[in-house]
């Protein structure tokens, strides 16, 4: 099932890079960072944690220490699309959000259950879409909750047709004064974006041997933290709320390197925020025209 049949593959891929990052998706179905956590009560997401760690998870039978770890796991990843959503204030059910990179949806839902209002996921993964679909239909909010194989770039919306806009560590894929663009053009003014997102610090320089690495593990680009602020002021979006929340995901990769779904890319992570060469930023802006 497809919300938008009209949209061929070339259509919404513009590039060979685009079309790599969506079959890195699509091939990895079973990823057990992203299904096993979300097996835990439904809500699949595809980012990380934040908050203190119950560490005593690691102690007690050894033969259900890896349930418990995954369920705080789970937790600490829900928290952070909490403190996500907790940025939008007071939004009406007769709003409309836009998830940008969607993934299987789990933010997406959480909104929707929270505000009441139309939330619309756009994600390049087809496989994505059809997961989160399906996640619509059972929950029974397909009316409400809708899924596209679209390009957040060009997304197809109505101009003016979002009260808010989010994304959640999905800005690394794509150039991002393109993506404040089509995201100014889709908010109403005094609409609201709200970013969380890994970037690399360039006071010190460019990126670290470590955050290189990151860059290898996902296919990505990540960008520096400078960059953000520029397209932001680009682009009609004034942040008024900017957090730094490095210190609070820590925990998280320190528990997930302790886990049975830790991938390698743990220690990564690990020395990028520890030496400083990495940031983990909350970036909340409203669209604002003078």
């Amino acid at each position: 099932m497809s919300s938008t049949p009209s949209n061929s593959s070339d259509k919404v891929l513009r590039s060979e890079y685009q079309k790599s990052v969506a079959n890195y998706w699509n091939t990895n179905q079973n990823d057990p960072v992203n299904l096993l956590l979300g097996h835990v009560d439904g809500y699949y997401h595809h980012h990380y944690g934040i908050g203190d760690v119950d560490w005593s998870v690691l102690e007690g039978p050894e033969s259900t220490r890896n349930d418990r770890t995954i369920r705080e796991l789970h937790r600490l990843e829900h928290a952070q699309a909490v403190c996500l959503l907790d940025q939008f204030g007071d939004i009406k059910p007769t709003d409309r959000l836009m998830d940008g990179g969607s993934g299987r949806g789990g933010t997406s839902f959480m909104a929707h259950e929270r505000f009441g209002c139309q939330v619309d996921g756009v994600t390049i993964s087809e496989y994505q879409v059809g997961f989160a679909q399906n996640q619509a239909v059972q929950r029974g909010v397909t009316d409400k909750v809708k899924f596209h194989f679209r390009n957040m770039l060009d997304s197809g919306f109505e101009t003016g047709s979002m009260r808010g806009i989010w994304t959640n560590e999905t800005t690394m894929y794509v150039d991002l004064f393109k993506l404040f663009a089509e995201f100014s053009r889709l908010l109403k003014d005094g609409g609201r974006y709200v970013c969380i997102t890994g970037c690399y610090n360039d006071i010190t320089g460019g990126r670290s041997r470590a955050v290189s690495q990151i860059d290898a593990q996902y296919i990505c680009n990540i960008h520096p933290r400078s960059e953000y602020f520029k397209a932001l002021a680009a682009n009609n979006l004034v942040p008024i709320h900017v957090t730094d929340l490095t210190a609070k995901t820590i925990p998280y990769w320190e528990l997930r390197a302790k886990s049975s779904v830790a991938t390698g890319v743990e220690d990564p992570f690990l020395t990028a925020y520890k030496e400083g060469s990495f940031h983990y930023l909350l970036i909340v802006a409203d669209r604002i025209v003078r």
